[in-house]
């Protein structure tokens, strides 16, 4: 069941030159605080992203001086829960959880505050809950993007809507934003939604199986609207095998070097860049002032059924074909040879 996801409320702030942005990498702000010590909690090491994640997390923690202490939940939320505890009573300063179930940390955060940590949410939101941040990109615009591609490409058709777990509020933010594309054109009768699945634990062995289950029933499909690129390859392997793949407009997010292969193969159609090392460095900036007690430079507050969370909400970056190379590539998201070899 669906979460009813709160508005962004954007503070009017010049963000885009604060200091997220104009830092230098290997600059070495001083702390305050001697051996700031920051737990955080990654969904999985299975998908790009997050072992991207976890790369950025490394390096900007050796380049803040401070003690990292990570955790990998290997898709079970289960075991989040129990690592997480593990890090409270570890005694960090910050705990960073990025969760598999937005609804599940209730009890655990407010554990956490009793015992003086701080926490952050990250890129999802702790429902319910006395967080002290979050800090996420802008999913509503991901969903956009996604949606606006679709309805530009493919204006009339049969339409597959995928979406991710349903107790992630991420999901719910993707499929909203490209919702707002889509359904006018289904008003219209234009497009057609012959299937609306989502996808527990974004798991691309899952939608494989999904779409191979719809298309054994019905192949006239034209677009499918899928909101990672994880659960694009378990698409598209469904596709390849009834001879679809290339022929079925098909969405993703991530910028995984197998998506960006796809793209440039033409099995799929477009990718959404959210390049986590930025968002991994402003949780690292941020823990860091939480713990010196340091005002934040955040540009949104959103309420998570608890509370009115400052937030640092970054942009998404649309990915085709076409401009590969100045979005991957000349940033170094992405080396040529992770994507041409």
């Amino acid at each position: 069941m669906y979460l009813s996801m709160p508005e962004i409320f954007l503070v009017p702030v010049s963000y885009a030159e604060n200091i997220l942005f104009k830092e230098e990498l290997h600059a070495h702000n001083p702390i305050d605080r001697e051996n700031i010590v920051i737990g955080v909690s990654l969904p999985n090491q299975r998908i790009p992203r997050w072992v991207r994640d976890k790369e950025a997390f490394k390096y900007y923690a050796d380049q803040k001086g401070v003690t990292l202490k990570l955790e990998d939940a290997d898709y079970d939320p289960k075991l989040q829960a129990k690592q997480v505890e593990d890090l409270i009573s570890q005694n960090v300063d910050v705990l960073i959880i990025a969760p598999l179930d937005s609804l599940a940390f209730t009890s655990l955060v407010e554990k956490a505050k009793k015992a003086g940590i701080k926490v952050i949410s990250y890129d999802g939101l702790l429902y319910n809950s006395n967080s002290d941040l979050y800090v996420s990109f802008n999913g509503t615009q991901v969903g956009e993007l996604q949606g606006k591609y679709l309805v530009q490409n493919v204006p009339r058709g049969n339409y597959i809507i995928l979406s991710g777990d349903p107790n992630d509020d991420t999901s719910k933010l993707y499929k909203d934003g490209s919702l707002i594309y889509i359904m006018p054109l289904v008003s219209t009768g234009s497009i057609k939604i012959v299937s609306n699945v989502s996808i527990p634990n974004w798991n691309p062995v899952e939608s494989y199986n999904v779409v191979k289950t719809i298309l054994s029933k019905n192949n006239n499909v034209n677009a499918i609207l899928s909101p990672t690129d994880a659960i694009s390859g378990g698409a598209i392997k469904a596709l390849e095998e009834v001879g679809l793949a290339g022929k079925v407009a098909i969405t993703g997010q991530d910028a995984s070097p197998a998506a960006i292969r796809r793209i440039l193969d033409g099995t799929q159609s477009m990718t959404v860049l959210k390049d986590s090392r930025e968002l991994a460095k402003a949780a690292i900036n941020a823990s860091i002032k939480l713990v010196n007690g340091e005002s934040l430079d955040t540009n949104a507050i959103i309420n998570n059924g608890f509370k009115d969370v400052p937030s640092i909400i970054l942009p998404p970056t649309l990915v085709t074909r076409y401009n590969i190379p100045e979005t991957i590539i000349n940033t170094g998201y992405l080396s040529p040879s992770a994507i041409y070899s």
